[in-house]
């Protein structure tokens, strides 16, 4: 149980890290891409539909941390789990938007 237990501390980040440009976009009345735009990710969606995809994930994010998982900040492999979710959704974030706002492929400088 314990490999599905960081699993939703590693996925938990992820929605909670995605939770931010969202919501930050949404009540900023901006619009961003959002997996409901068309193209899915790259054609932008309304600041309400940001703010609901937000929010979403909040929630996905409340559920695996707190739910599904007895995440434990002090248990370093709780932790780290939850920091490489971090990580790895705001590389991808960083990579993914990056070349949409610059107009080219992925950055990997």
């Amino acid at each position: 149980m314990h490999v599905l237990h960081l699993a939703a501390d590693f996925f938990g980040g992820a929605a909670l890290l995605n939770t931010v440009p969202h919501l930050v976009s949404g009540v900023m009345g901006r619009r961003f891409p959002s997996p409901f735009a068309k193209p899915p990710g790259r054609g932008m969606s309304s600041a309400l539909v940001n703010v609901l995809w937000g929010f979403t994930n909040l929630v996905i994010a409340y559920l695996l941390l707190c739910r599904a998982s007895p995440f434990d900040p002090y248990d370093i492999s709780d932790l780290g789990a939850f920091a490489l979710g971090l990580l790895a959704i705001g590389l991808i974030g960083a990579l993914h938007f990056g070349s949409l706002n610059e107009g080219r492929g992925p950055d990997l400088a």
